[in-house]
């Protein structure tokens, strides 16, 4: 394919003019999202909007809105349930539980007052320069707690975030999501299977089909847990029986807790490739702040991708190894800088992979708890790193050679992107910025860090 003179996109990205280099970026196609958990992909307005939707369903959502000091302590050893997290939502069977002293504590989800619903909202978002890995880790997911349980809301948010992907001109995405626990609204459990069928059923209906995005899912699965090689085993077993809709197992999980060390699982990973074919691994692995070798050993044990891959910088024949090769980075430059595992995108291995022949792409990681798209990751490298046109299309294009999907589908994916970036870059050689769009509306983090701010 001839290579489209980009002397258009030099002007605009030299400019100045931050907005237009943001609509380009907008409304380009773009190829796939690798590397996204779906509970974390939601806006906070989606999780209110749409919880409150499931009162049709049977279920009703309180959360924590202040502290009686009902209890000294509560909790375990794993951070789960922290009796004095605020926000943490429950359904009305768990409210219906406590006693009168913690009922006291809290309010149903459609009864917070304009103050509490958007310190609601705050809560599941990074948007305070103070908060990083601790707060994200620690916090956000226990305050979900019972909205992640309920199948059919994971249902309706694939949906959500399926045509607001659409929207952005992506063509492919992969969400991880987990095995469970899932729920109904009395708190009897749902199994994996049955949660993965009413996934399946709100896939298939038409507003989501109609949007042409092809989506795929991965199971994740806690890599600290004392369980975690059953859990692994589960989830093989889940990827392999439900092999429509689910394409590979995903490690997650803070690395720095040493219980989840990539080589605890290369005996059980040993065990499931006797049993299992066609189960991809993409791992998270190299999100530490120190130098170690969890890169090395998780491609060892079989990985396809590795998820951030921010310290594999240290590890120069890890890195010669991956020059040119069949193994992926997903990069996650909101998340990285958010959780500071850098300080300063000055500090970012990004560049150093990509301009080395490292096989990369852009992903958005939990987009929902950064206010961001995946716009904005093109924009925050297009902005950093003084992207190419031909590095962004070749961006694009890596994520969708290394989709996890079949190479038939893979090669349909590539030729529809490169029909639609052709005719991109011809209208904007021959119109510019004319006809291109509006401003697209801005989500907090562009705002914040680049004043970059379009209601």
């Amino acid at each position: 394919m001839p290579v489209a003179n980009a002397d258009w996109f030099d002007d605009i990205r030299s400019n100045g003019n931050s907005k237009d280099l943001y609509r380009v970026l907008h409304y380009m196609p773009k190829g796939g999202d690798l590397h996204n958990h779906l509970t974390g992909a939601v806006f906070s307005e989606w999780w209110y909007d749409l919880a409150l939707k499931q009162k049709s369903r049977g279920y009703e959502y309180y959360t924590k809105v202040r502290i009686e000091n009902c209890r000294e302590y509560g909790g375990d050893q794993f951070g789960r349930a922290p009796y004095y997290l605020m926000f943490r939502n429950i359904t009305a069977h768990d409210y219906a539980q406590l006693g009168d002293c913690e009922k006291a504590e809290y309010k149903r989800l459609e009864e917070l007052n304009k103050i509490e619903k958007m310190a609601w909202m705050n809560s599941i978002r990074l948007d305070k320069p103070y908060e990083g890995r601790d707060e994200f880790f620690q916090t956000h997911w226990n305050r979900l707690n019972a909205l992640v349980q309920n199948p059919w809301l994971q249902a309706e948010i694939a949906a959500t975030n399926i045509k607001a992907y659409a929207e952005e001109g992506m063509a492919y995405v992969e969400y991880q999501v987990s095995e469970g626990p899932y729920s109904d609204f009395n708190g009897e459990p749902i199994h994996a299977s049955e949660a993965f069928q009413i996934l399946r059923a709100r896939l298939n209906k038409e507003d989501v089909v109609n949007t042409g995005l092809l989506v795929k899912f991965q199971i994740s699965i806690l890599r600290f847990l004392p369980n975690a090689e059953d859990r692994l085993r589960t989830a093989y077993k889940l990827v392999n029986d439900n092999s429509d809709l689910f394409v590979a197992v995903n490690m997650v999980g803070r690395e720095d807790n040493d219980k989840g060390y990539p080589l605890r699982f290369l005996n059980t990973l040993r065990e499931l490739r006797h049993q299992y074919s066609g189960v991809k691994l993409s791992i998270h692995a190299g999100e530490v702040d120190e130098p170690n070798f969890h890169i090395r050993d998780t491609l060892h044990f079989g990985a396809n991708r590795i998820g951030h891959g921010i310290n594999l910088i240290t590890d120069p024949d890890t890195m010669l190894l991956m020059r040119y090769g069949p193994y992926m980075v997903e990069i996650n430059l909101i998340s990285n800088l958010l959780l500071n595992y850098i300080s300063d995108y000055k500090e970012h291995p990004f560049p150093e992979y990509l301009r080395t022949g490292i096989p990369v792409a852009l992903s958005s990681d939990d987009r929902g708890m950064w206010d961001s798209t995946m716009t904005d990751e093109f924009f925050v490298g297009t902005t950093e790193f003084n992207l190419s046109w031909d590095e962004i299309k070749m961006l694009s294009r890596t994520s969708l050679q290394h989709a996890f999907i079949d190479q038939e589908i893979k090669d349909e994916l590539l030729e529809d992107y490169n029909g639609k970036i052709q005719q991109f870059e011809q209208h904007m050689q021959q119109k510019g910025l004319q006809n291109l769009g509006s401003m697209p509306k801005t989500r907090g983090f562009i705002c914040r860090h680049y004043e970059l701010c379009a209601r």
